[in-house]
């Protein structure tokens, strides 16, 4: 029988083509405009999974956008792979500064990727990664190669917080019953240096709002003698760090547990070429937290960000106008023992407190999520490796990663299982960015590994 390789040198060309079908649904879920998209989405997936060989997929509908399940059991009594992936996408805003339409994904070869890279929204995040292991079932389904049973749920609210996710758990603890969920949502260092992520940040995300008048005003009329909203927006947001860039917000780091040096020194042992990375962003000079080099900053401090702001007269020309409001959208990424509930309850009543007078100022919830932390001596993470080994001819770098995946500590709080994240791609795909991008390479090397890591999981499992 052939192995993943050849299984996948005898198909390779319909498996990029389906991705690409999947990759011209614009399944926008923090859009109401593409809301019929993102069903057709779901509905695309469930056959997706049919094809492959799942025995009973199903499109299960919530209070949100539908979660595709599909399983395939073998035995009751074997080990049971959950798999975890999202089938919407961010936005592809702003559209003006993508090389290709968003949605109409091309292939380009480039300097990193000479066998082609596929250029669209959700490329990389998630359609590509999560696809990989519907091809890799496909692979051992077709080939008798599948060692255990699989379950697979596929959802469309990612990208929003994963709203409708828990009370899905809650009710189907049972259907959803597993001994490790496997998640390919995150990246590895290089396509030579491949890595496992063991660590993700947390995430408390707000939006705020700043009120001055009951209207906008006019400038020269009212300057001078009328809070700016705007104004007084920016000055609160430079006020939450101070010069060394550390967060002031009070209570902000009471439970941030600080990494001992001989782990701090391990992280450091990771490559990682400070020029490399500059260039690749086009940046003279790193920022951050002092006291912290750029690996530490992104990966084991917290931080707190303004992912975008606004208010008053934006168009073309000018109008001279004082606003009535200004908004800001507010992300912190936070550490293990950080809770983001906490978090956003101290960012909350600090930012009302510096409200200076003449304005009020709300804070608006959206989401959050815990920080998670792999543990690398388990026997997932120890299946993930070999299979890592296997395919690359090198043994994986454990390594902490700088994003979020809200609903990983609730998996392993709802359904008690741990979490491997055995990502494939790289920083550079410009994930949520214009021109996000997956290598081929990426995408077949990932369906050509994740077999392996179904082997040697149930291998081990079962002694």
């Amino acid at each position: 029988m052939p192995s993943p390789g050849s299984y996948i040198a005898a198909h390779k060309e319909r498996f990029v083509q389906e991705l690409l079908q999947l990759l011209r649904l614009p399944s926008i879920s923090g859009d109401p405009a593409f809301s019929q998209d993102v069903l057709e989405t779901a509905g695309a997936v469930a056959q997706a999974l049919i094809h492959a060989g799942c025995d009973n997929v199903e499109v299960c509908d919530t209070e949100g956008y539908p979660i595709v399940y599909g399983e395939k059991i073998l035995d009751p009594e074997l080990p049971t792979v959950l798999v975890y992936g999202h089938y919407d996408v961010q936005p592809p805003d702003p559209v003006d500064l993508w090389d290709s339409p968003p949605f109409e994904p091309v292939i380009r070869e480039t300097e990193l990727h000479p066998e082609g890279a596929i250029y669209a929204r959700g490329a990389s995040d998630d359609k590509g990664q999560f696809y990989m292991h519907v091809k890799a079932l496909e692979y051992m389904i077709r080939e008798n190669k599948l060692p255990c049973n699989v379950k697979f749920m596929v959802e469309g609210e990612e990208e929003v917080g994963s709203v409708s996710l828990e009370e899905f758990l809650k009710a189907n603890r049972d259907r959803l019953s597993n001994d490790i969920i496997l998640i390919s949502d995150t990246g590895m260092i290089a396509r030579d240096i491949p890595s496992i992520t063991t660590g993700l940040r947390g995430l408390s995300y707000v939006e705020v709002e700043v009120t001055g008048p009951n209207r906008d005003l006019h400038s020269g009329l009212y300057g001078g003698a009328v809070a700016n909203p705007i104004n007084v927006l920016a000055k609160m947001i430079a006020s939450l760090h101070d010069e060394n860039n550390r967060i002031t917000i009070p209570g902000f780091y009471d439970k941030v547990v600080e990494l001992s040096r001989e782990e701090r020194e391990l992280m450091a042992e990771a490559p990682f070429n400070l020029e490399a990375y500059k260039k690749a962003l086009d940046i003279d000079a790193v920022y951050g937290e002092a006291g912290y080099v750029t690996n530490e900053r992104n990966t084991i401090r917290p931080t707190l960000d303004v992912n975008g702001i606004w208010g008053g007269y934006t168009g073309e020309g000018a109008k001279t106008v004082i606003p009535s409001k200004a908004y800001a959208k507010i992300s912190m990424r936070l550490v293990p023992n950080q809770d983001w509930r906490e978090i956003m309850d101290v960012f909350t009543a600090h930012f009302e407190k510096i409200a200076p007078p003449g304005v009020r100022v709300s804070v608006k919830p959206h989401h959050g999520g815990q920080a998670y932390v792999t543990p690398i001596d388990q026997i997932g993470y120890q299946a993930a490796s070999k299979a890592y080994e296997k395919t690359f001819g090198k043994t994986p770098v454990p390594q902490r990663g700088g994003g979020s995946i809200p609903i990983v500590t609730l998996f392993e709080q709802e359904l008690e299982s741990k979490i491997i994240l055995m990502g494939f791609g790289l920083d550079s795909d410009a994930i949520h960015s214009p021109n996000e991008h997956f290598g081929i390479w990426n995408y077949l090397k990932g369906i050509e590994t994740i077999p392996y890591f179904y082997r040697y999981f149930t291998e081990m499992s079962r002694g």
